[in-house]
């Protein structure tokens, strides 16, 4: 059984973490590099950082922040925000990332992450998507989740893999922020339809989402949350613990 991974995510934004509920009502929490090192410390087993204005803002992100986010932690880190090209990539890998996140920039440059991977490997190219149910189905959304693309989420997780990204970051807009539970149908149908390491984003309220989680869909590899973990109410040791009880493969 392959271990699962527990991921704290920071939405940056204007060089602060900030945190919203359903992509809106943005508040400010901490300084990103005080919480990256809180979270080393605590026993996360990577950490993902966005700057989620970036792409809308039409630049590239902080870089600054970034480097002195990379030089207090040991853990892997994945960044992303305002991507575009494979010069951003390499930007941003030589800030100190070891993985890079593409979202809307893939919408403008399809070849993004053939490029990408090509150029410095799968296992660096991370898709990550903003999902919402549309009907019966499930939309790919842009820009923070501001605009609705129309176009399929699971065809287009299935064709990124093709071209090359090595794990997918799949967040439900329904349920981010919301603390009621993980979109369990909506990351069983993506897990069904590719092979890479799928990472479950958006819902977590308690440490029982997190087992839910990987009880009910257990090809999931690992689980990113915010809120609960910016403001303590749940902590990363406590629930590793509960994982492991609930026998649920953990690295402690």
């Amino acid at each position: 059984m392959i271990t699962k991974r527990i991921i704290p995510c920071m939405d940056v934004r204007d060089g602060r973490v900030v945190k919203g509920v359903n992509f809106k009502g943005i508040r400010d929490v901490s300084d990103p590099v005080d919480l990256a090192e809180y979270y080393y410390e605590n026993g996360a087993d990577e950490l993902v950082f966005y700057d989620i204005t970036a792409s809308v803002e039409k630049r590239l992100l902080f870089t600054e922040v970034l480097k002195a986010v990379a030089r207090h932690i040991f853990i892997p880190l994945t960044v992303g925000g305002g991507i575009h090209s494979a010069e951003d990539i390499d930007q941003v890998l030589k800030c100190g990332a070891d993985k890079v996140s593409v979202n809307s920039g893939v919408i403008d440059n399809p070849d993004l992450i053939r490029e990408a991977a090509k150029r410095y490997g799968n296992q660096c190219v991370v898709l990550s998507m903003d999902v919402k149910r549309a009907g019966t189905g499930y939309h790919l959304f842009r820009n923070g989740g501001r605009e609705d693309t129309g176009i399929d989420a699971v065809e287009w997780a299935k064709m990124s893999e093709a071209d090359g990204a090595g794990e997918l970051v799949v967040n439900s807009i329904d349920t981010d922020g919301v603390r009621k539970g993980f979109d369990l149908r909506m990351l069983q149908t993506i897990c069904e339809n590719v092979s890479i390491p799928v990472i479950a984003s958006g819902g977590a309220g308690n440490m029982n989402h997190f087992s839910e989680l990987f009880h009910s869909v257990p090809d999931v590899d690992a689980a990113l949350a915010a809120s609960i973990f910016h403001f303590k109410e749940v902590k990363i040791p406590e629930l590793k613990r509960h994982l492991e009880n609930e026998q649920i493969k953990i690295r402690l």
